[in-house]
């Protein structure tokens, strides 16, 4: 089994689409069941054995880096992209000197579940096999969604490989905002502004693309309504969600 005990936190971006709330603060402050979204990850990542977290920064990063400060659970380095917003591929690649050679987690903050009990990144791990795959990606099921709009990202072929939704009306699974990849497959691209969409094609052309289906629910914090609707639905759960 695989052992992951760094994450890369995706926290630059500007929040467009959350606001008004993001006119004050950044996305990952906005508040969801009680605590921050990056708050939210940071305690299933603590929780489940991780002890580093890189988080890019760009959008009132002040007081991003402010907020993450007051956190002695875990071991948080900034990744500084006040200067240019790099992207979830230019990101990554930006913060590879800090993030070792190790597989590690990249892990959107606009995204949650429930936190009581969870295993999610633990059995992630333990389904990332380094020798077949260059990245593995994190499903939820479309029907187990919350705030997603769109109409699926995936399938999976029998051997757990990714396969896009491409032309087809619909795909059975969305990517859940988490994948696991190592920076020696990362230091041929540039720290430029580009996806991360633009190296998983890499990889699957490859063959080495693959996805894990998670068990929680899965909420996308991406607007106000989903921010609204995960709060309900957390709140239903109950303390400790």
């Amino acid at each position: 089994m695989t052992k992951v005990t760094t994450a890369m936190l995706l926290a630059a971006g500007l929040g467009t689409r959350m606001k008004p709330l993001t006119d004050t603060r950044p996305k990952p402050l906005i508040e969801v069941g009680g605590r921050t979204l990056v708050d939210r990850v940071l305690d299933k990542l603590v929780a489940q054995g991780v002890t580093r977290a890189i988080v890019n920064v760009h959008y009132l990063a002040d007081m991003m880096e402010a907020h993450l400060a007051a956190r002695k659970d875990i071991e948080i380095i900034i990744s500084d992209e006040r200067a240019l917003v790099l992207e979830t591929g230019g990101g990554v690649v930006k913060a590879l000197p800090l993030l070792g050679d190790d597989p590690f987690f990249v892990v959107n903050t606009d995204v949650t579940w429930t936190t009581a009990g969870d295993q999610t990144f633990l059995d992630m791990a333990a389904a990332y096999d380094p020798s077949t795959m260059d990245a593995l990606l994190l499903l939820a099921q479309m029907e187990a969604t919350l705030g997603f709009r769109g109409p699926g990202d995936f399938d999976l072929a029998a051997d757990g490989q990714l396969i896009r939704r491409g032309d087809r009306a619909s795909a059975p699974y969305v990517f859940a905002g988490t994948h696991i990849t190592r920076a020696d497959l990362l230091r041929g691209y540039e720290a430029k502004p580009f996806s991360a969409n633009t190296y998983w094609n890499a990889f699957a052309a490859r063959g080495r693309l693959f996805g894990t289906v998670m068990s929680p629910f899965w909420m996308h914090v991406g607007d106000p309504s989903g921010r609204d609707e995960a709060e309900a639905r957390l709140n239903l759960m109950g303390p400790g969600a």
